[in-house]
Parts: structure tokens; C-alpha cells; sequence
């Protein structure tokens, strides 16, 4: 018997089938929780009506910090205040807290109001839904290996992708056969129609949420490529904090006018306090051409005591390769799009949810096709 020769094409399609079946699964889990992150400080606000009632006012940051020393005196280190816009409520970190020592990535998690007099809500990295959701989008609830695995996985999901387009890749001549919607009478016809048109209309969209998902996951591995193609990757590594105090002689209102005035046309966008008594102010700014709105990559380091700045890095005065991965997360969650994009994003993990369907159930159809036809006499 004549033995079939396996094209290119065929082993495209093997290996697409083996993908969908295996990594698929995952890819599908990964789209969906994704999905959700897209708005997850706003859908976190609305399941606390605690905040969602907050009175909008000018943010009062020195109460704040004054407010959760007097509140948490067992928590010496230093604080951190995200600054929404909304101004709505005061956000508030307390990174490696005794209570989830041994966790990994569980900073405690609190939320004042704008005046900083008063606690509205305090929890715990990875105990409510948004970030639990998170972890499992970013790590499989597995830590730091998790999220090693996820890179790798994506890779694979890059591959799931690719090889579904090669598998699909018209012969020349045949492009608008391949690309018409045909109308068949077969189920089999119609699930491959449909698969088809689907995964050519999102494959772009994927294959720009796996990669930038791929390269957040796996930053060293990130650094090396960006580091070889393009520039070395510079980061904003800390000031070693040599200097003590009894109490810090600047306040946080003075550490903000301070690096507003070095970085005048910058938005604000995270606070760092020092410990009780050592360590820097570090401010985060989002300079102009820094694309990433929530985790902008320009950093002020301001010593508490004095007011000097010890250490400015302004992304702008970064090479490529810095400036390449200031895109990875906004173009990730679609912040870099707004409203559009964020939408666009949504649309798309829902397309790998019936791309999956699609595929597995013809996948299965095929199955019980061939197994009825070799049980007949």
C-alpha cells in the first residue's frame, strides 16, 4: 500500500489538533481571566460598595500614611499609594507583611478614604476575587513558577496560532475560495467554516495579547532578546538606603511638590514611603511618550530627610529596548487603546472560548464518524 507523504500542511494541522487539545485548554482559561482583568479595579470598586460610596475629593496622602501608622504600629516598612484618578479613595500597599510571609507575591491590601482620616476596607493579595482572578491569570495560583509556566505555555499558544494559519494558507490561486463563508449542508463544513472565519478575523488580536503576555511573564528571558536585537535593557534599581532618621522631616505632600518640580509635565502616579526611619521617598511618574497610564517607568528617589533627589530615571533617557517594553502592559490589558481596545480585547477572548468549541466538537464528530464507519461489517 502506498504510504501518504506528510506536507507541511499536514503537520500543521497535526500539531494545531494537539495544541488545541492540550495547551488549548489553558489558552482558553488564560483569554477568559484575561478578560476580566481588563476592568478589574473598576469591577472591584463595585463589588465594595464601601468604596463605590467614597466622596470625591483632593487625596490628603500625609493623613493617609498618619492614619495607617497609627492603625497598623506593628507595620514599620514602607507604604505605598496608587494615585487614581478618580481621587475617589486612597489605595494603599503594605508589601511583605508578616501575615502572608511564605506567599510569594500578598502585600496587604488597604483602602482609606480621600481625606486619609478613615479605613474603608483592608484585605489581602490574592484573598478576593480581582486578584485571585489575577494570580490565576498570571501565575496558575502556582507563585513565581507559575508564572515561568505560563510564559512557556504562551509560547506554545503562539504556536497553536501559527500553526492554524499555516494549516489554513490557500494554495496560489485559491485565495478567495479559502476566505469565502461557503454553504454547506455537512455539520463537519460548517464547524470548519465557522472556526476559520473566526480564527482569521482574532488570530492578530491574539497573537498581540500572547506575545506581550509571553514577554511579561518571562523578563529575564525578555531582556536577553531585547538585549541582543536592539539595546540593553536599563532598570530603575533603588538607591541603597545608607541613611537614618528618627522621623522623616519631609512630608509626603513635599516629597510630591519635589519631584512634580523635576518632572513638571509628568503624571503621578505611585508613592513610595520610606520605613519609619530609613530608606527613600520613590515617586513613579508617567512622563510624556510613556504609554503605560497605571505602571508608568519613570522613577524619583528623594531622601526624607533632606529633600534631595538622590536618583532620577526618566524613561525618556532610555534606549529602544526600554522604550519597547513601556508598551508590553498597556497593549497587554488594552489600556493603551482605551474603551476601544479594552472592548476589542473582551471580543477576542470570548473568540478563543468558540474557537475551542468549534474545533473540539468537529474534532469529536470526526472521531465518532470514524469509528462508526469501522464497526460496520
Amino acid at each position: 500500500m502506498h504510504k501518504q507523504r506528510l506536507t507541511w500542511r499536514k503537520l500543521a494541522r497535526r500539531v494545531h489538533l494537539w495544541l488545541g487539545l492540550s495547551v488549548g485548554i489553558v489558552f482558553v482559561m488564560l483569554c477568559l481571566s484575561g478578560a476580566v482583568l481588563v476592568y478589574y479595579p473598576q469591577i472591584d470598586t463595585w463589588l465594595h460598595p464601601e468604596l463605590a460610596s467614597s466622596v470625591q475629593q483632593p487625596a490628603d496622602y500625609n493623613a493617609a500614611l498618619s492614619t495607617l501608622r497609627t492603625q497598623y504600629p506593628d507595620k514599620l516598612g514602607p507604604w505605598r499609594f496608587e494615585v487614581t484618578p478618580e481621587q475617589q479613595f486612597i489605595p494603599a500597599r503594605y508589601y511583605n507583611p508578616q501575615e502572608t510571609q511564605g506567599q510569594g507575591f500578598a502585600p496587604m491590601m488597604v483602602w482609606l478614604s480621600a481625606d486619609g482620616n478613615k479605613l474603608l476596607r483592608q484585605s489581602f493579595w490574592g484573598d478576593y476575587l480581582v486578584t485571585w482572578l489575577y494570580n490565576l491569570h498570571f501565575a496558575l495560583l502556582l507563585g513565581s513558577t507559575g508564572t515561568i509556566i505560563v510564559g512557556y505555555l504562551g509560547l506554545g499558544c503562539v504556536l497553536l496560532l501559527l500553526s492554524g494559519l499555516i494549516a489554513w494558507w490557500p494554495k496560489p490561486g485559491f485565495w478567495i475560495k479559502q476566505l469565502r463563508f461557503k454553504r454547506r449542508a455537512a455539520l463537519l463544513g460548517l464547524l470548519y467554516d465557522w472556526h476559520k472565519t473566526i480564527g482569521l478575523l482574532a488570530l492578530l488580536p491574539l497573537l498581540v495579547v500572547t506575545l506581550t503576555g509571553v514577554m511579561l511573564a518571562l523578563p529575564k528571558e525578555t531582556n536577553a532578546i531585547l538585549g541582543w536585537t536592539l539595546d540593553e535593557v536599563t532598570t530603575a534599581n533603588r538607591p541603597t538606603a545608607t541613611i537614618t532618621f528618627q522621623q522623616p522631616q519631609i512630608s509626603v505632600s513635599q516629597a510630591v511638590n519635589i519631584a512634580q518640580t523635576k518632572l513638571p509635565n509628568a503624571r503621578l502616579a505611585w508613592i513610595e514611603t520610606p520605613s519609619v526611619n530609613q530608606g527613600y521617598y520613590r515617586l513613579r511618574m508617567q512622563v510624556a511618550g510613556d504609554k503605560s497610564t497605571r505602571f508608568p517607568h519613570s522613577y524619583i528617589d528623594i531622601n526624607p530627610h533632606s529633600g534631595e533627589v538622590v536618583k532620577l530615571f526618566d524613561l525618556n533617557q532610555q534606549g529602544i529596548s526600554n522604550q519597547v517594553k513601556n508598551w508590553l502592559h498597556p497593549l497587554h490589558n488594552g489600556s493603551v487603546g482605551g474603551t476601544a481596545l479594552k472592548i476589542l480585547w473582551i471580543i477576542v477572548s470570548l473568540a478563543s472560548l468558540a474557537l475551542a468549541w468549534l474545533g473540539c466538537y468537529r474534532w469529536y464528530l470526526r472521531i465518532t464518524m470514524a469509528k462508526s464507519k469501522s464497526t460496520k461489517p
